[in-house]
Formats: C-alpha cells, structure tokens, sequence
C-alpha cells in the first residue's frame, strides 16, 4: 500500500530530514518513501517518532494497515512494552482493532488482543475456566452498553414504575458487583470499566429534566455506584464513557443502522475516538507517560516575543488573545499540581524572560513552578538533553510543548524519544491541546506525586551542596539521610505499584506490577514487600524505593529492587542490599540471587551485583542472574545514612 497523502507540516519535517543527509525530495515522495529511508539507514527510532507523526494526522483504517505492516520490520529494533489486552463487550467493535493496532504499536506498545465472544461477558468472567482467564491477559476492558445491561431503562422506561425502575438498577448493580468480584478472585490483571451512557434523547422527552425519577438519574444512580464498587477493588478503573461520547456528539457518535444490522452502535469515524480514549488508560498503565513537561516561552506561554515586544507587550490576561495564553497557563498549573515536573526551554534573553515571570501581574506560573530552565540561544535538542540530565530522568520521560512546528521537526529528527505536544495555529485551542494530550494520564495520584515539585527544588539545593563539598563522603555525611525500610501496606500499596509500573534507570528487572498483584505478594507466606522511604536536611523524599523477596528453600530470590530516579547516586540501594540480607538471614536462607534483566533504559543498575561482590551464575537473553552466599560476605549499610528497621 503507498499512502501518497500526508499534511503539509508533517511532510516537511521528514523531507526535511533527507534533505539534511543528501536525499533530493521532489513532489513524487511518498510517505513511505521517507519511511523507507530511515529504515534503510537503520534509524529505527527517528522512524518510529515519524511514523507516530503520520498516524497522529491521518488515522485511518487504510493508513491503520500499512501503519501496522511497517512495525512488522522495527518491532526487533525498538523496545515495546508486552501487553496482553483481553476485550469483553457487548456489540460488536472489531473494526476498532486495526485502530488500536496502529495506535499501540505508535506509542511504544505490543498489544495481543483477544475479544469474548458477543454478549457473552458475564459468563466469560464467572467461569474460572475461560478463554479471558486462559489468555492471562494483563489488561481487561469491559465494554457493555446501557442498552445490554439495563434494557428496560433503555427502551422502556416509560412503561416503569418508581419501584420497577430501582429494581432494574439493583439488578444491574448486582451483576457489576457480582462480575468484578469474581474477575477479581481469578485474575491479577487491570480491569477498566465502561460506565453506561445515555440516551440521545430521554423517553420522556424535556420532561425527564423536571422530575428525581428520570432516567437519566437512573443511569446516573448505576454510574455512582459502579465507581464505588471499583473502588473497593485494587486495580478496578472506570472508564466515562457517557462522557466520551458526549465530547464528540452523541448524534455524531452513534450509527443507527450499523446497530439494527450488525450490532455495531459506534459510527465509523468514531472508533479512533474509542481507541484514542483506551489509550488514556494503557499509557500509565505500560508506564508511557512523561514525567516533565518542558515548556517554550514566546508565542507559547505568552502571546508575542519578549526580546522585541517588551513586558508590557507580550499577551497574557482576561481578555483575548491573552487569555488563550493564560488558559494554556492554567492547564499547564493543573498538570504541576497532578505532580507533572515543569521546565523551560526557550530561545531567549534570560533577564527579559525572568523579568515576565516576576513582575507581570496576569502571570499564573511563577519561577518558582519550575524545576529546570534552559534559557539561551543553543539548539533546543541540546537544551533538552541537559534538562533530563539535571532532572536525572530519561530523553523519553520528557513531553515538548513549543508553538514553533519548525522547532518540533528538529527536536522530533535528533531526540525521537521525546514525546511532542503538537499545538495548533490558533492559540485559542492550545489549552485544550494539551488537556487532550494523554501523556499526562495517571489513574492515582499518590502522597509523592503532589509533592514533586518540591523533591525537584530541594535536589537543586542538594546539588549546590554536591559541587562545594571537598570529597564525595563530605557531601553523604552532609546530607545527613534517614532511610526507613518498612513492609508495605495497604496506605502503600498505589505507591509502591506506581514505582514498579514507572521507575527505569535504577530497577534491576524492570518488572510491572499492578497494586492487585501487590496486596498479594504482602499476603503471600513466601514473599516480603518492603517500600523505602528517604529524607535528608534539606526534605523528605517521601516514598522512593521498593524490594520484593521470594524465598524457595534455602535461597532468597530479589524479585524486584528499584530507586526512583530522584534519589540515585547517593547509596541508598545499598543500604537496601544491606537490609535484604539480614531478612535473608533471618529467615534461614543461605544465598541471595537476583537478576539483572536489562533494557534500553536501566544501564545505571548494570554493575550493582558485581561491585557488591555478586558472582554470575546464569546468563541467557533475557538477562544475568547473580549470586552470593550470606555467609561469605557482609554487606553494611553506608555509615552516612541513619538505616531505620521498620516494623
């Protein structure tokens, strides 16, 4: 299939990139061609990042299929993320699964779909014995209607009594609760939920508006209570999707005869909406969202150019054009205090742009907000690289928010892995841009997360203190750190299934787990969970590392061994190791082993066993697993760090 139609902006920037190593690009190049290309010349990434570009743009069932067969030939070169997604519906939606193909694979991920049979949900979730519990997925999404699950309230709400219509929500309320208890007792995996939707238009007409017992507060009551039965399971989402379909029209959304004859509800140009709304929910739970925004400053945050314009000229307020640009203030806030990182990088007089942050009065962000800023007149690639450096995060955990598509190409050709935020022309839906964006998704939001902010100002100061001490030891003593290692519970458990799911550079198997999964290895009389805390004398660190121990005869296996990416660098996975030896010990073990399983992104926990005097007794491809005998060494913790045992 050659796709001859591609936007202009997006065109560009990948001609643009032959031009730069020589290739002649004439009216004749295809999509495919430029595609083509960076497969030729091994640049599997910048052909994943172009690839991503196309699909974003023109996201089409046609475009789905050649998106798909292209991944065929870089799915060996690039590091996706396994997924198996198991799909229990109740109409039919197998012309969305090309669109989710294409969008998964464009985002990172490697999904295996499987979809239950018509209608057949409830049984496929009450039988221990399956296909959905034999697939092991480790995603589930439970996609039924309002119509499937409540029928009179859909079709025959006017024939209801006040007491038939209770008796049809606490029917449909048992089967929810009934489902998700015995999905819960049989599988490990994340369950979203869709919540039911409304009708176009109620049964009643205006009139439904005017009384308690409308069927819209019918459906209502089942929504509510859907969210509290999720609630009382770990790892149990609801998906809104009575808003999804609100967002895009509800006469657009819905295709009558589609249903009548093939049970499909969801008009064509819909789906990608359906898909697109999916992702929102298997992004965080892959662990491929971004943790930093980075932010341009002239035409973005503000309207106009600072260098030129002057404080009193630039664009920022109530009334237009500036309030587009303080609106775009205002979902950029709301992301920092979700504990999105924000940092600037713009092209740019430092003392003009400071001085907008400072003293302009219709400012919502403040210098204060950010955690890092390049503001200079180097190419942005380059300011981009030092930001995660000082950040200590990686490339991919950084989202690019510039108004200039001239910017975005270069930042896309030198650093594909960055994820970029593409604005449109009319400032006026950049807000709703970045709102729209669901690299920012998360589905909790933890003690740590709205603390973030402030664990980036106090590394700044942490690392002031780094460049004046005399000796590395000088500046450990200095910092004088509390580490407390505490078996986790269930007031831990989001955190310490968030840094499985999240952390990269410092986790030694980079294995992902849901909080369900969690709760069950604390139970578990053959595995110990234990999360770690950290603070020094400039704050507390809050939650910041994670260990899971196996024990099977006389061996303890570390399962997992993770710091977050904030607090590397200064010994604390050691006085972990410490701590995991003398539980080791404790309960009669007589070797600790432990694999280093490694990706494209935890090299800094490379060498861990072997300069802790680990032996290497296995390798295979998958990884190295490691080895010590507890009475052939003593590990102490570092004499810097204050070690306390919880209990």
């Amino acid at each position: 299939m050659r796709v001859n139609i591609l936007p202009e902006p997006i065109f560009q920037s990948l001609a643009a990139g032959l031009c730069n190593r020589g290739m002649l690009v004439e009216n004749k190049v295809t999509p495919q061609d430029l595609i083509e290309k960076k497969i030729g010349d091994g640049e599997w990434a910048q052909a994943h990042s172009s690839l991503k570009d196309i699909w974003r743009q023109t996201s089409t069932q046609s475009n789905a299929g050649w998106i798909s067969a292209i991944y065929q030939r870089l799915r060996p070169h690039l590091a996706l993320s396994p997924v198996r997604l198991a799909i229990l519906r109740s109409f039919t939606l197998e012309p969305a699964l090309p669109l989710l193909q294409a969008e998964t694979l464009t985002s990172g991920i490697d999904i295996t779909v499987q979809v239950g049979d018509f209608n057949a949900y409830v049984q496929e979730i009450l039988n221990p014995s399956s296909n959905l519990y034999q697939f092991s997925p480790t995603i589930v999404i439970l996609a039924v209607q309002t119509r499937d699950v409540a029928p009179e309230l859909w079709s025959e709400f006017s024939d209801l009594s006040a007491e038939n219509i209770q008796d049809v929500i606490n029917r449909a309320l048992d089967t929810f609760r009934a489902c998700v208890k015995s999905f819960r007792a049989n599988s490990q995996a994340h369950l979203i939920i869709h919540a039911l939707e409304q009708p176009a238009a109620p049964s009643r007409g205006i009139f439904d508006a005017q009384i308690a017992a409308s069927q819209t507060n019918a459906i209502q009551e089942i929504n509510r209570n859907l969210r509290e039965i999720a609630a009382a399971y770990k790892s149990v989402y609801i998906l809104d999707y009575d808003a999804l379909i609100a967002r895009h029209g509800r006469a657009r959304w819905v295709d009558e005869g589609k249903w009548l004859s093939v049970r499909m509800p969801i008009s064509a140009d819909c789906l990608i909406h359906l898909v697109r709304e999916w992702m929102r929910y298997l992004l965080p739970l892959t662990g491929k969202t971004a943790k930093v925004l980075v932010v341009d400053l002239d035409n973005t945050l503000w309207g106009g150019v600072i260098g030129e314009d002057g404080i009193n000229g630039v664009k920022i307020g109530v009334e237009y054009p500036g309030n587009a640009y303080r609106a775009l203030q205002r979902a950029i806030l709301d992301l920092y205090q979700r504990g999105v990182v924000l940092a600037i990088c713009s092209k740019n007089n430092i003392q003009d742009a400071l001085e907008v942050f400072e003293k302009h009065p219709n400012m919502l962000l403040r210098q204060n907000h950010f955690a890092a800023m390049r503001i200079n007149w180097q190419d942005k690639a380059r300011n981009l690289r030092e930001i995660a450096a000082e950040l200590n995060v990686g490339i991919d955990a950084l989202a690019f928010l510039d108004d200039n598509p001239a910017e975005r190409a270069l930042v896309r050709e030198a650093l594909p892995e960055v994820k970029i935020i593409d604005l449109p022309k009319d400032s006026a839906r950049f807000s709703s841009a970045l709102r729209e964006s669901p690299v920012f998704e998360n589905l909790s939001l933890s003690a740590e997360d709205s603390e973030r902010s402030r664990y980036y100002a106090e590394n700044r100061q942490r690392k002031e203190l780094e460049s004046s001490a005399e000796s590395i030891e000088d500046f450990y003593y200095s910092l004088q750190m509390d580490v407390e290692i505490e078996p986790a519970s269930a007031e831990t458990f989001t955190r310490v299934a968030q840094l499985t799911q999240k952390t990269n550079q410092f986790n030694l198997t980079t294995r992902r787990y849901s909080e369900q999964q969690i709760s069950e290895f604390a139970t578990s009389p053959s595995n110990l969970v234990y999360a770690v805390r950290a603070r020094d004398r400039f704050g507390d660190n809050g939650l910041v590392g994670v260990t899971i121990l196996n024990f099977a005869d006389n061996f303890c296996e570390i399962d997992v061994l993770l710091l977050s990416c904030r607090v590397i660098g200064r010994t604390i996975e050691t006085a972990m190791l410490a701590y995991i030896m003398e539980i080791a010990r404790s309960k009669d073990a007589k070797y600790l082993r432990g694999w280093f399983l490694p990706t494209a992104k935890n090299a800094p926990a490379s060498e861990f066993y072997s300069t802790q005097g680990f032996r290497l007794i296995q390798q295979n491809d998958a990884g190295f697993l490691w080895e010590i005998g507890l009475t052939d060494k003593q590990i102490t913790s570092p004499k810097w760090i204050n070690l306390v045992r919880g209990k």
